[in-house]
């Protein structure tokens, strides 16, 4: 987030209509509801954001990683109003209709990983892990859940608990959701164990496994939670080897591996789902944002001996799977096959990581490039030896990033990290004026 001086210093040209909004705002709404800038929202379209001043934006968050089909795509749009005029409501548990159907037929198709499954929907990602945690207890009758330092799974009190960030999400919210355990994320650029990607790997899942011994009887733990790519945490992506590793271990002890794919998933990181570039099928796998292109729709999609193993009426909620959002998803899903947005994705992030690999020879504060796809984290250093958080810089860059018209938003524990979350049907052309802003903004922060 700003600062209150660098929201004074890029709220210079507002009109009052647009001021009486975040007065407003500031009057109505409780004020643990932060906004990264001064930016108030009259229509999006594709991959631009146009503001109630009539000045437009290029996105580059995505409403953190939602809108990966663009802004209003038409597709979904047309799907939404279609529904409308038919069903808005009627909760599923009680009486069914096809879209729900439909959608979760759809999921356990494209779901990675060769086993029968079924699916189950909610509304947030929180909602999502919540339940996936809920059926890891219930199948393996046990209540234990490890998860992992720098990783997010949202703001309820179990995900709060599994989330590594004391402020602002943990702070003052205690007590919390009890046996729930931390082990190490293997972050190869900042972490324990200084050395190569293959050594660290090994180094980890040893850890790992003493942690059986040292702190907790593995027959005592449901699931092991992990995000196949590290969202708020930074945008890190493990050693290809962790994730196989963790699946042998899981086998060994009957530990539901569960992949947190909610930030991750739906072609963000060239393919479906990112776990698919570790070459290992989790258990449970927890989707939401880019599932729904806005629409507020999550799913617990996982083998079906698993799902299966709760009772009925265990799981659901009276929203989830509503009949709007689930149409909303199947037309999304349909866009990113035909437009073959994994592909585009791979495309995106090579150009982004290009880019921004070049720039970081001339500024070594740009300690770390990293990512998947068109999911890409810069970490900003003071100094690339002693690999020093640079805040700082990050506030400034995203600044000026937002004067010159491009919007981007920080990440990592200690917020030094700029994250590229593009909606994946952006242009040639607006690629280049993004990165072409984020240079400017670099040159200018760091001279």
């Amino acid at each position: 987030m700003l600062n209150g001086k660098e929201l004074a210093n890029i709220s210079t040209h507002q009109s009052e209509r647009t001021k009486k909004i975040i007065d407003d705002k500031a009057a109505y709404v409780a004020a643990g509801i932060s906004c990264t800038f001064p930016l108030v929202v009259k229509q999006a379209k594709g991959a631009v954001i146009e503001d109630t001043d009539g000045n437009t934006y290029l996105d580059f968050y995505a409403g953190i990683g939602v809108t990966s089909c663009g802004h209003c795509p038409d597709e979904v749009v047309k799907a939404i109003k279609d529904q409308a005029d038919k069903l808005l409501h009627s909760c599923f548990m009680v009486s069914m209709y096809e879209p729900y159907v439909r959608l979760a037929e759809k999921l356990t198709q494209i779901a990675p990983g060769k086993s029968s499954k079924k699916a189950m929907f909610v509304n947030s990602g929180a909602e999502a892990v919540e339940n996936a945690i809920k059926i890891a207890k219930t199948y393996t009758k046990r209540t234990g859940v490890v998860a992992f330092e720098s990783g997010f799974h949202g703001r309820t009190l179990l995900t709060m608990t599994l989330t590594s960030k004391v402020k602002p999400y943990k702070d003052g919210f205690g007590p919390f959701a009890p046996e729930v355990y931390k082990v190490p994320f293997p972050n190869v650029y900042r972490g324990q164990i200084n050395t190569s990607e293959e050594e660290a790997c090994r180094a980890y899942l040893d850890y790992f496994r003493r942690f059986f011994v040292s702190e907790v009887n593995p027959m005592n733990i449901a699931a092991v939670i992990l995000e196949p790519v590290q969202g708020e945490g930074g945008f890190n992506v493990p050693p290809k080897g962790y994730w196989q590793g963790l699946r042998e271990i899981c086998d060994e002890y009957g530990i539901v591996l569960i992949a947190d794919e909610v930030q991750s998933g739906f072609c963000r990181t060239g393919r479906m789902f990112a776990v698919e570039h570790f070459g290992v099928e989790p258990d449970l796998v927890t989707m939401a944002k880019s599932l729904g292109s806005g629409m507020p729709i999550s799913a617990v999609v996982g083998k079906k001996e698993i799902m299966d193993s709760v009772g009925a009426g265990g799981i659901g909620g009276t929203y989830g799977g509503n009949p709007v959002a689930c149409e909303a998803a199947l037309a999304s899903i349909r866009m990113m096959e035909e437009q073959n947005l994994s592909e585009k994705s791979l495309k995106i992030g090579a150009y982004i990581m290009d880019r921004a690999r070049a720039l970081q020879k001339e500024f070594p504060q740009m300690g770390d490039v990293r990512g998947l796809g068109a999911m890409i984290g810069i970490e900003f250093v003071k100094d690339p030896a002693t690999k020093e958080p640079y805040k700082d810089a990050v506030s400034s860059i995203n600044a000026e990033c937002f004067k010159q018209g491009l919007l981007v938003i920080g990440a990592g524990i200690f917020g030094n990290v700029v994250r590229f979350l593009p909606p994946l049907v952006l242009t040639d052309e607006q690629l280049k004026q993004a990165m072409d802003i984020f240079e400017s903004a670099v040159r200018k922060t760091l001279k």
